[in-house]
């Protein structure tokens, strides 16, 4: 299989590109690099902003059977600041993206879209085809993709699988922005600085590990889940205050983290019901919370 990976060499990007080598795929990236910095040798790498129109010209040239997008930007609270910015980015570029699809003879484009687009679920965990409920503008572009994605579909015949991810962690993410608490944590545990709680610490998410995500994007690269959405995450609810113990024992650092006053638009709980991706998909979260943080600060230690 030839597959193209944009953000390929950010955190979840540089991961899955190692599991599709594994696998014997020929493998492409584009990453513009302003954040990802893990590249893989036997990866050709074409360094551009997924808005480029030569994004279309590779894709023609390369002719990709498979297109991964996890190129985005990220931030919530850069998203409020600067909603036309995060529009540009996560709207226009998975435009092109569709385009470059489309032009280049690609089968299927599989997407990651975010929790956020379910803003304040009423049930929890977030069931499989849960009404979306937009609460930023980087929620809005997240769903916006998932619309484009359905409309070329429509149009086009341009598969898709849209991928929802809850809060993941593992080797190689980063410990610098908002996002990333299980990095963020982990860096600072490890290097005897302070922690910072926000609230009262009974805050939930939902953990997955890297691998496992990985996993579901390399399931939906077949025909398996065409056209769906679908969760992927564990269905655990843990706490701020729990991740912190848990950190801080696999670390071996003091658990003493300090509390400040919750932030504006965080959300009180969060976890998804992964169930529909084990019908859809044959996915399941192979790892639980204490061996994913084992193997994230054991690679943490060695980096």
């Amino acid at each position: 299989m030839r597959a193209l990976v944009t953000g390929g060499t950010g955190f979840i990007g540089s991961n899955l590109v190692d599991r599709l080598l594994a696998d014997g795929h020929d493998v492409a990236v584009v990453d513009d690099l302003s954040s990802g910095h893990n590249r893989s040798p036997h990866a050709s790498l074409h360094v551009m902003d997924i808005r480029d129109p030569a994004l279309v010209d590779l894709a023609q040239t390369w002719r990709p059977e498979i297109i991964c997008h996890l190129a985005a930007q990220i931030s919530v609270r850069r998203s409020v600041a600067d909603p036309r910015t995060d529009a540009r980015a996560n709207i226009e570029g998975t435009i092109n993206v569709l385009e470059a699809a489309k032009r280049g003879g690609a089968r299927k484009v599989v997407y990651a879209s975010s929790v956020a687009v379910y803003g304040r679920p009423a049930v929890i965990p977030v069931p499989g085809g849960a009404p979306t409920d937009p609460r930023s503008p980087y929620a809005a572009s997240k769903l916006s993709g998932e619309l484009y994605l359905a409309t070329y579909r429509a149009l086009h015949g341009l598969e898709y699988t849209a991928l929802v991810l809850s809060n993941v962690y593992g080797p190689r993410q980063s410990p610098q922005g908002e996002a990333g608490v299980v990095a963020i944590f982990t860096d600072a545990l490890l290097s005897g600085k302070p922690t910072v709680v926000y609230g009262d610490g009974t805050q939930t998410r939902d953990y997955v590990f890297v691998d496992d995500v990985v996993d579901g994007f390399v399931r939906a690269c077949g025909t398996a889940g065409d056209g769906r959405r679908f969760n992927l995450g564990t269905g655990v609810q843990t706490t701020d205050r729990e991740l912190h113990t848990l950190i801080a024992e696999a670390a071996g650092a003091p658990d003493e983290p300090r509390f400040e006053p919750p932030r504006p638009g965080d959300l009180p709980a969060m976890a998804v019901d992964p169930a529909p991706a084990l019908d859809g998909l044959g996915w399941v979260p192979r790892h639980d919370l204490p061996s994913g943080l084992k193997a994230t600060i054991a690679w943490a230690r060695e980096s």
